[in-house]
C-alpha cells in the first residue's frame, strides 16, 4: 500500500474538529514546496448512534489520505484509494479535508467528482479553494446531493497560506531575507559580509532554502560573495530538495561561479531588472514560493514594487558604523509613508535573532501584471 494513504477503520475520533486537526497532522507528511497545496483527509463512517441529548458519538475512521507532491494522488483520492484496497465501503460517510475538493482535471482527476462518485454523503472542508482554476468542488458536491461545510480552523489556514497568497494573486509568494548587524549594514566598509550572523542562524536559513521552490540573488552577489545557494542539512550534506537558483541582472554569471560548478537546483538566469518579468517567468514554472536573498539592490526592487509577503530580518548583535545598508532608497520622505509590517515571531538563534513579519492584511497585494 503506498504510503500516503493508509486504512484506519480501527481508528476513532472524538468529532469532526478531531478528525480535521488529524488531516492537518498528515498534511503535513507533504512537502512544503510545489505547485500544489499541502492537503490531508480523513474519511469517517456514517453516524450510527447518538446520545440521550443528540450529541453524536466517536466517529470510526474510515481511512485516511495524504497529497505527496505535483503528480501524486491528491489526499482525497489516496484516502479513497486506501478505503478500497482495505475493502471499506464509505458511502454515506463524512470526508473531512483541509482544503475544499478541487473540481479540475490537470495532472490528477478531480477530487470533488472522485468524492460525489464514491457515494460520500458529507464532507467538511477548513479551507476555501482560491485558485480560480480549481475552485468549485463545494458547488459541484452540492448539485449532486453532497452535503457540505465549511468549518475554518486557524491550522488549516496556516498550512495553506503562502499557497493561498500565490493562488489568489498569481504570481509567487515573496519572502525577502536580510542579515544585518544591529546599526542595519550588511557588510563593512570593505565589502566584507562573512560572516555577520553565526552558525545557527545561518542552519535556519538552510532550512527555509529547503521548503521554498526559488532562491534569488543579484549579479552584483553573486560576483561579491559567489554563493552556491544551495540547501544543506547541518553536516552540510544536500537537503533532499533543491530550490531552482535564479539570477536576476544582466551580467552573466561566471564559468566557474559555484552556482555552475556545484550540484543542487536548476540555475535560471533572468536578463532584467524588471520585478513584475522575474515574477511572470517564476509564475509560468509554477514557482509559488520564492526567497529573496540577496543583495539590497534586489531586495530595495521587490519592496519598491509592493510585492513582499513576508520578511525574515536575521540580525546580528554586531556594530560595523559604516557599510551598506539592508535596503536603498525606496522614495520614502516622511514617516507617514512608511513601510509596515506585522510582527509574526520573534525566535533567537543562537547570539542572533530572527524577526519574521508578514505583509498587512489590508494592504494591497498586487499582481505581477500590477506591480
Amino acid at each position: 500500500m503506498a504510503d500516503h494513504a493508509a486504512p484506519a477503520h480501527h481508528r476513532t475520533v472524538a468529532s469532526v474538529d478531531g478528525a480535521l486537526a488529524r488531516a492537518v497532522e498528515l498534511a503535513t507528511r507533504g512537502p512544503a514546496w510545489g505547485p500544489n497545496p499541502r492537503v490531508g483527509c480523513v474519511i469517517l463512517a456514517p453516524v450510527q448512534d447518538t446520545a440521550d441529548d443528540g450529541a453524536v458519538g466517536p466517529r470510526v475512521v474510515l481511512a485516511e489520505g495524504w497529497h505527496r507532491g505535483a503528480g501524486t494522488p491528491h489526499a482525497e483520492a489516496a484516502a479513497l484509494a486506501a478505503a478500497r484496497e482495505a475493502g471499506v465501503d464509505v458511502r454515506g460517510a463524512t470526508a473531512v479535508v483541509t482544503l475544499e475538493p478541487c473540481n479540475h482535471t490537470g495532472r490528477t482527476g478531480p477530487c470533488a467528482v472522485a468524492l460525489e462518485q464514491a457515494g460520500v454523503a458529507e464532507v467538511v472542508y477548513a479551507v476555501a479553494d482560491p485558485n480560480p482554476v480549481a475552485a468549485g468542488g463545494a458547488d459541484h458536491l452540492a448539485a449532486h446531493g453532497v452535503r457540505t461545510e465549511l468549518r475554518p480552523t486557524p491550522a488549516a489556514t496556516e498550512l495553506v497560506r503562502t499557497w493561498a497568497t500565490s493562488a489568489a494573486a498569481s504570481r509567487p509568494y515573496v519572502i525577502v531575507k536580510t542579515a544585518a548587524t544591529l546599526d542595519g549594514r550588511v557588510a563593512a566598509a570593505d565589502g566584507t559580509s562573512r560572516w555577520i550572523t553565526g552558525p545557527e542562524a545561518r542552519a535556519h536559513a538552510h532550512e527555509v532554502r529547503a521548503a521554498v521552490d526559488a532562491v534569488a540573488v543579484g549579479t552584483g552577489t553573486v560576483a561579491a560573495d559567489d554563493p552556491a545557494l544551495t540547501a544543506r542539512r547541518p553536516d552540510g550534506t544536500l537537503a533532499e530538495h533543491q530550490p531552482l537558483r535564479v539570477v536576476v541582472g544582466r551580467r552573466d554569471v561566471p564559468d566557474g561561479a559555484r552556482l555552475r560548478t556545484e550540484a543542487g537546483g536548476e540555475l535560471l538566469q533572468l536578463a532584467t531588472h524588471d520585478v513584475a518579468e522575474v515574477l511572470a517567468v517564476l509564475a509560468a514554472r509554477e514557482v509559488r514560493t520564492l526567497l529573496v536573498e540577496g543583495g539590497p539592490r534586489l531586495a530595495t526592487a521587490f519592496l519598491e514594487a509592493g510585492v513582499v509577503d513576508e520578511l525574515h530580518a536575521y540580525v546580528a548583535p554586531v556594530l560595523l558604523g559604516a557599510g551598506p545598508g539592508v535596503v536603498g532608497g525606496l522614495g520614502i520622505t516622511t514617516i507617514a509613508d512608511a513601510l509596515r509590517w506585522r510582527t509574526h515571531d520573534v525566535r533567537r538563534l543562537g547570539d542572533d535573532v530572527l524577526l519574521t513579519a508578514r505583509s498587512h492584511p489590508s494592504r494591497p497585494r498586487p499582481t505581477s501584471q500590477e506591480a
